[in-house]
């Protein structure tokens, strides 16, 4: 598998108050099995498999003040550079960059609305090994209220090529990569403004999508697992989608793509299978998540890793 071009989803993890609880509920929810954990100086990190490919990290909080929340991580070949570059674009770091022993480099920043995300600078350990298909990550967005601030920031650090969707009845640009036509065929995440429909007090932050094969079936089993659904399952260009809370507070969304015809079908899996990256995979612009209710605490001194 190829590197993630600059800028692409690589990696997504989860900081939760109790790592076992979290592998029950998520290996229950997605399918997903768990390698060996890290030692205690890495908050006993633990790797998500679905079909014995990569697809998340499971962390257990050095500190019950951070936030029980889901990290989203993108791509570069510097963080060092990158750091810079947040810097100088308005943001800020939450962590230096750190290296991961002989895995990669990563480090946690925040957008100039407070947004945080990571960003990964691979060694061996490259990110996602599957991206798009049930079980596995499919897009990511941040929600800001300051989106004169935020869109030229991500713009600027990332090189990303912005195009505002039209037409929908929210405010929502999509985001694709450096060198690509700005639009749904190469996005790779997107930018939706908080509205007065959401609670006042509520940061900017980033939601991660999760593909799934049933929508509605995974939101009644993240109530019975103990979850709980903040934006019931409802319709969207790209199939159907439900903001959900899992048993400890972390906030996430699933999308269940339309049915394909066999032979689609086919052909996503075998590229999947061939190891497609994040940036080819997880262009499914959902930009429909501002009926979902946003997890309440997001915030600058957020850690994962």
């Amino acid at each position: 598998m190829d590197a993630f071009a600059e800028g692409t989803p690589c990696w997504v993890d989860v900081s939760l108050p109790d790592l076992e609880a979290g592998k029950r509920f998520y290996g229950e929810l997605f399918g997903w099995t768990f390698g060996r954990a890290r030692g205690m100086e890495d908050g006993h990190y633990t790797l998500a498999f679905s079909g014995g490919k990569r697809v998340a990290g499971l962390v257990a909080k050095r500190d019950g003040r951070m936030p029980t929340v889901w990290t989203i991580y993108f791509a570069t070949s510097d963080a060092d550079v990158l750091s810079a570059r947040i810097r100088e674009a308005g943001g800020q770091l939450v962590r230096e960059p750190m290296a991961v022993g002989r895995f990669g480099v990563m480090a946690l920043a925040a957008d100039p609305a407070g947004a945080v995300f990571g960003f990964w600078q691979a060694g061996e350990d490259l990110g996602f090994e599957k991206t798009g298909l049930p079980g596995s990550f499919c897009w990511t967005e941040v929600y800001t209220r300051d989106k004169e601030r935020v869109d030229p920031f991500y713009e600027r650090v990332f090189h990303f090529r912005g195009k505002d969707l039209p037409g929908t009845g929210i405010d929502f640009r999509l985001w694709s990569p450096a060198g690509s036509a700005p639009g749904a065929e190469s996005a790779i995440g997107g930018r939706s403004v908080i509205t007065d429909a959401f609670p006042a007090e509520l940061p900017g932050h980033f939601l991660s999508y999760f593909s799934v094969d049933d929508c509605d079936e995974t939101a009644a089993t993240v109530v019975r697992l103990g979850g709980r659904i903040t934006a019931p399952p409802f319709d969207i260009d790209h199939g159907r989608m439900a903001g959900l809370l899992d048993n400890q507070g972390a906030y996430f969304a699933v999308l269940a793509e339309p049915k394909r015809a066999p032979e689609q079908a086919a052909a996503k899996a075998a590229g999947e299978a061939e190891g497609a990256t994040a940036g080819e995979a997880a262009g499914e612009p959902a930009g429909a998540a501002a009926g979902a209710e946003p997890a309440p605490e997001r915030g600058a001194g957020q850690e994962s890793t």
